[in-house]
C-alpha cells in the first residue's frame, strides 16, 4: 500500500487565470493546477517532487479589476499622453482548499512551514501539519485534479503552454471526485 505525506492549504479566495483568456471581459477562475502551476509550487517550495494535488472551493465571486493597455495614446491637440481604461470582471474561487501529497516526511515538513499562492501574490494559502494518508485515501478526496500526460491521448486536452519547457504544449485529462465545490460541513 503507498502512502503519501499530505499537506493542506487553506484560504479566503484565489484566482488561477485560464491560460485562453487574454482579454476577456469577463473570465472565471480555471478550476485546475496545470503543470507550469505544479512546477512553480514545487519550485517555491524546494521539495524534489510534488505526487498529486486536489483543489476543492465553495463558489465563484465575481469581482471587478481596473486595468491599462501597455502602450499610450499621444493627443496631438491636447499635447499630452493618455492611458484608456478599461474594467475587467473576474470569477475568483472562495475559500480554496488545496491538498498536496508528497513522498517523504522531510518534504511534507518543508512544505508545511511555508504558504502557497494559488497564481497570484494576494492569494495567500496558508498550510496544515503535515498527515499520513494512504493513496486510495487521496484518491477519494473531493475535489479537481488534472492528471497530467504527454499528449493528447485517451481524453486528454491541452491546457496551456508550459512556461518551464520553453512553451512546450501541456496536456491533462481533468479527475473530479465527489463534490469539489461543496461548501464544508461545520461540526459541532
Amino acid at each position: 500500500m503507498t502512502v503519501f505525506q499530505t499537506v493542506t492549504y487553506t484560504g479566503p479566495f484565489g484566482y488561477l487565470k485560464p491560460w485562453t483568456a487574454v482579454r476577456d471581459g469577463e473570465t472565471y477562475s480555471q478550476q485546475f493546477l496545470t503543470p507550469s502551476v505544479i512546477e512553480g509550487m514545487r519550485q517555491k517550495l524546494g521539495v524534489s517532487q510534488i505526487l498529486r494535488h486536489k483543489l476543492t472551493y465553495t463558489g465563484l465571486s465575481m469581482q471587478q479589476e481596473q486595468t491599462h493597455p501597455r502602450g499610450w495614446i499621444h493627443e496631438k491637440k491636447k499635447q499630452q499622453l493618455t492611458r484608456p481604461r478599461a474594467i475587467l470582471v473576474r470569477g475568483v474561487l472562495l475559500s480554496p482548499t488545496l491538498h498536496l501529497a508528497f513522498a517523504t516526511e522531510a518534504e511534507a515538513s518543508v512544505a508545511a512551514q511555508q504558504h502557497l499562492c494559488l497564481c497570484r501574490n494576494e492569494d495567500i494559502l496558508l498550510p496544515s501539519e503535515p498527515q499520513v494518508v494512504s493513496e486510495a485515501a487521496f484518491a477519494l478526496l473531493p475535489g479537481f485534479e488534472l492528471r497530467f500526460t504527454e499528449g493528447p491521448t485517451n481524453g486528454a486536452f491541452l491546457v496551456g503552454y508550459n512556461r518551464f519547457a520553453e512553451g512546450a504544449p501541456m496536456y491533462g485529462q481533468l479527475e473530479l471526485t465527489g463534490n469539489p465545490t461543496a461548501k464544508p460541513v461545520l461540526e459541532r
